[in-house]
């Protein structure tokens, strides 16, 4: 009898012992093999004009373009979105693509998205033009002032495609609605920047990714990997990114890109002041001038932040 319960004792340490290795094994590859995939991008809710809640919005998957009847053109129109200088060397002025500032694809809250170019958003009324202008004009804005480049013609395929693209990404929106996600994030416009506090903040935050002189870095291939924040090969100073508080609201909303493993990436873990003096900083170092800045609002006050 005592020697049966002895074998029972000793199977019993020798299974949980078994198991603590078995377990401290799954956790040590999961430590150093850790998972990537992305989280399920969230549901956000769909409004009318009143603000009312007509529907549930799920950010698609490019997986699905391929089962488009127009898949050609929506695809294009992603990689046209993605490595814009790299596919319209024509009329990209500099090193970045449109998907430097729209985040995620354009799929990203606070990231610039395009979610809501669809549902009938274009035309619409924008003060520093002073004018009603479609989602074409808005697009050619971004390539004469964040690429300094030149527009491209209305009907040419490569616009087509970028609009099909965004088409896609809102075709669920009905019209006269809007997806509940904002384009920018909240920052506080009252903190006066500090520019030699930005400037060491730049250095021990931003440079690491962006260069010490804000000239970027690019990947084996050449492609851009992180783009310039300053100099002849960024965005001129007639791009919504040259203003303070839109730079400062990117910058808290969207940087550093990965500082975590979790959603949202670790992006605001900045306090507001320092996105302030580090956006203060970088664009006031020197960079492209924007010919048709003369031109700008019209008839509407100019934003405290405008930079001319």
């Amino acid at each position: 009898m005592k020697t049966l319960h002895r074998r029972r004792h000793a199977a019993i340490v020798v299974a949980i012992g078994a198991l603590a290795l078995v377990t401290a094994g799954v956790l040590l590859y999961a430590y150093r093999y850790p998972a990537l995939d992305a989280s399920a991008a969230p549901t956000l809710d769909i409004l009318d004009a009143q603000r009312a809640v007509v529907g549930q919005y799920h950010t698609p998957s490019a997986e699905e373009i391929a089962s488009l009847g127009n898949a050609d053109a929506v695809m294009f129109g992603r990689r046209l979105l993605n490595e814009t200088a790299r596919l319209l060397p024509e009329n990209v002025g500099n090193d970045l693509n449109c998907n430097s500032c729209h985040m995620a694809e354009g799929k990203r809250p606070f990231g610039n998205h395009y979610l809501n170019t669809g549902g009938g958003s274009y035309p619409r009324y924008m003060t520093r033009p002073g004018k009603d202008i479609g989602l074409a004009e808005r697009i050619n804005g971004c390539l004469q002032r964040s690429m300094n480049g030149t527009p491209l013609a209305r009907d040419a395929p490569q616009m087509r495609a970028m609009l099909e693209y965004m088409a896609w990404l809102s075709r669920t929106v009905p019209d006269g609605a809007r997806v509940a996600a904002p384009s920018e994030g909240p920052i506080d416009t009252s903190l006066t920047p500090d520019r030699a506090r930005g400037q060491a903040l730049y250095a021990a935050q931003c440079a690491a990714c962006h260069g010490d002189h804000g000239e970027g870095r690019r990947d084996g291939s050449g492609d851009i990997a992180f783009p310039p924040l300053w100099g002849e090969r960024s965005f001129n100073i007639g791009a919504g990114m040259a203003r303070l508080y839109k730079a400062a609201s990117f910058i808290k909303h969207n940087m550093p890109p990965a500082a975590s493993r979790e959603p949202p990436l670790g992006q605001q873990v900045l306090p507001d002041q320092d996105a302030v003096d580090i956006a203060d900083y970088f664009i006031h170092q020197p960079r492209p001038d924007f010919v048709g800045k003369g031109k700008d609002w019209p008839r509407d006050p100019k934003p405290k932040d405008a930079r001319y």
